[in-house]
């Protein structure tokens, strides 16, 4: 065998092998080898302010949960000294081991800032193991580090993936990875979306819509 014939053979073969990577990266999924849990409308449980009822906070049509709430109203316990929120928290799911994934499809109005829409409750230190923010239409770890830009007015995809074995959460925004952050340890460990003024910096109304709202197990 000749050297150009071995060149050209080699040149064949990673070029096979390059396309079969970029193949397999631009059709992975975030839920690739996860397996999604039944859920029933007893699984969403709503927080709310303490002394309001329901509807004056939340709406439920055609397959759109609506979240909203003022900078103004009151906690969503009595004794509570939080700020005010009206959010879905999947009850009845609560992990402590595995790898679990949150997904649902979210949507934030212009003029919304400073409200988490979505986090993961629980941690070793703190009340929470992942909180993502929104300030004048761009996604935050909590208040720091930059997650995706440009959400407003749009409908997007968000997967989280908590791999409590392997100490990592990862964030995916339409299906491409944006963030990656060390677990914080053990906790009461579940999933809520939805509205949850941070503590500076909000608007005076705040609102989350979202829909296909899914949790998956890696089995």
């Amino acid at each position: 065998m000749n050297s150009s014939y071995c060149y050209q053979l080699l040149s064949i073969l990673i070029l096979v092998g390059l396309q079969e990577n970029f193949s397999s990266l631009c059709g992975a999924d975030p839920t690739d080898g996860f397996t999604s849990v039944t859920l029933t409308e007893w699984n969403f449980e709503l927080q709310k302010p303490n002394d309001i009822p329901l509807e004056k906070r939340y709406s439920f049509e055609d397959g759109i949960r609506r979240l909203w709430v003022y900078a103004d109203d009151k906690p969503h316990n009595p004794t509570s000294h939080t700020q005010p929120r009206t959010e879905v928290r999947i009850r009845g799911l609560d992990y402590s081991s595995g790898a679990w994934q949150f997904e649902g499809y979210g949507f934030v109005p212009n003029g919304t800032s400073g409200a988490t829409i979505v986090q993961i409750h629980g941690a070793a230190k703190g009340p929470t193991t992942l909180i993502l923010r929104i300030f004048n239409g761009n996604m935050r770890y909590y208040s720091a580090d930059l997650v995706a830009t440009d959400l407003y007015d749009k409908w997007f995809r968000v997967n989280v993936i908590h791999d409590v074995d392997g100490g990592k959460v990862t964030v995916f925004i339409d299906g491409i990875q944006k963030f990656v952050v060390k677990y914080k340890g053990p906790g009461d460990l579940y999933f809520k979306c939805g509205v949850y003024a941070a503590p500076a910096n909000i608007s005076y109304y705040m609102e989350s819509r979202w829909k296909d709202i899914k949790i998956y197990k890696k089995c």
